[in-house]
């Protein structure tokens, strides 16, 4: 294999892997945070309860997303050196600020949620944790900016005499159009992932809880994250369609390569299901909702959707020569079509599963219903799944689909490796980092249902919750 090749098969299990930790920590930080202003509200033991057993395994999310996530910024100096020189004075500023304001105020507000139970006022410890879900945002918010602006590069100017873009307009960075669109679809689907993932857990719990105060801990946790799944779904879906559309203005390959439209058409249908030849050009069999796919690109049931064949020919006339043929591009400024078009259907049908698993759940536990069965069972193990994979394969697609593009219209893949990059140290570094990963997700999974299995514990019953302990008591650790 090429060094390019096994480059960016490590960049897609570190990144992929990476991801996983991503959406469940910007969502659980949200819900825990709304715990915990419930429980100062009301007072009512049960809210507190959930604060802490979920913040457990926030802790533990967020512990190894941290560790797994440092590892993208060496494999941009080692393995995309390229890369870096022709983006980094555009990346430097969004990821400075990322590391220096957002990273700084999860982890320092983080600490002092976790060491400062008893010891800080209780509106004060919310805040903290309320604090570490704005620096999540934050986070978010500055590195979908520089991915936003390898979709759609823009407040710059080309440097022939370094061959670099240099950055002139950081408001243009920060505010690209893609970014206003991408910013709240990743959000509002890490509310879906988070929410998902709590109920999941809870709906295991209620299934199996032998009290009636068990039963009243982990029901509205059941209900809350399942209305917040139907909720955060629907504002998936709105934006998910603005994203579309903008989409298709910047990067119209990538909408016709998410439906093979091989041909320019208008009006344009959607098939929700699609056999064919293996290059996805031939369709022998296809289910097909008429129009669709030109409201999602043009906002119209009749606009025109430009086909991949007339897109080719467009690029190499603004591009030159189409680039060379890998693994990933058949050579021809296209990505590969059956992927790109797989994964688009997985994103929008597996998010839409969860969403109507959500729906489920909250029917089956109206009116104070505890429901048994495996289907119960069956929807507890499959939700906090669904919207993470949608997630992931949400990601996959909008990487793929730019191929062979790094940075659109201005540098492609194969040019972005590090020139001195040898197949044998990009196979040490792949299996290497992989190795880890794999350590790690036995690490993740074990303590994950260890803790899980352990449910939300009963309050000690001599301290009373958020009491104030006096001045000399030791900072502890509250787990």
């Amino acid at each position: 294999m090429d060094p390019t090749d096994i480059a960016r098969w490590q960049f897609a299990i570190t990144t992929v892997y990476h991801f996983l930790f991503v959406p469940i920590t910007i969502g659980l930080s949200a819900i825990i945070a709304g715990y915990e202003i419930t429980w100062l509200r009301t007072r009512d033991e049960r809210w507190l309860r959930l604060t802490k057993f979920f913040g457990k395994l926030f802790l533990i999310n967020f512990a190894i997303g941290v560790v797994t996530g440092i590892v993208q910024e060496f494999q941009f100096g080692m393995n995309w050196s390229d890369y870096s020189r022709f983006v980094g004075d555009v990346f430097g500023a969004p990821l400075a600020i990322e590391g220096l304001l957002a990273f700084f105020l999860e982890s320092t507000f983080l600490g002092l949620w976790i060491f400062g139970w008893d010891r800080l006022p209780a509106k004060l410890h919310a805040a903290c944790i309320v604090l570490v879900h704005v620096g999540t945002l934050f986070s978010a918010y500055f590195i979908l900016a520089a991915n936003s602006w390898m979709q759609h590069p823009v407040g710059y100017a080309f440097n022939p005499h370094t061959g670099r873009a240099e950055m002139n307009d950081f408001a243009a960075v920060l505010f690209n159009k893609v970014q206003l669109v991408t910013f709240p679809h990743v959000v509002l689907s890490a509310y879906l992932t988070g929410a998902a993932f709590v109920v999941g857990i809870a709906l295991w719990h209620l299934r199996r809880a032998r009290t009636d105060e068990d039963r009243a801990v982990y029901r509205p946790a059941v209900r809350t994250g399942a209305w917040i799944v139907l909720v955060a779904a629907l504002g998936v879906v709105v934006s998910g369609d603005l994203q579309g559309k903008v989409m298709t203005e910047v990067q119209p390959m990538k909408m016709a390569a998410a439906e093979g439209l091989y041909a320019t058409e208008a009006p344009a249908a959607f098939s929700v299901f699609q056999l064919g030849t293996l290059d996805g050009r031939h369709e022998t069999f296809s289910v097909k909702i008429p129009d669709l796919l030109s409201f999602l690109a043009t906002g119209t049931t009749d606009g025109e959707v430009k086909g991949i064949d007339d897109l080719r020919a467009t690029y190499r006339a603004t591009y030159g020569a189409d680039p060379g043929a890998t693994y990933y591009s058949p050579g021809d400024y296209t990505p590969v079509i059956p992927l790109t078009y797989w994964t688009f259907r997985l994103m929008i049908g597996l998010g839409m599963a969860g969403m109507a698993v959500a729906a489920w759940v909250l029917w089956v536990t109206r009116r104070g219903r505890t429901p048994q069965g495996r289907a119960v069972l069956a929807a507890a193990i499959a939700l906090p799944f669904l919207p993470l994979l949608a997630n992931s394969f949400g990601w996959i697609f909008t990487e793929l689909g730019r191929q062979p593009w790094a940075v659109f219209g201005l540098m492609t893949t194969e040019h972005s490796v590090s020139p001195g990059l040898t197949t044998t140290e990009a196979w040490i570094s792949l299996l290497t980092l992989t190795a880890v990963y794999g350590v790690l997700a036995v690490v993740e999974v074990r303590l994950m249902l260890t803790w899980i299995r352990k449910g939300a514990e009963e309050l000690p019953p001599d301290v009373p919750a958020g009491a104030d302990q006096g001045g000399d008591r030791p900072l502890a650790f509250a787990y």
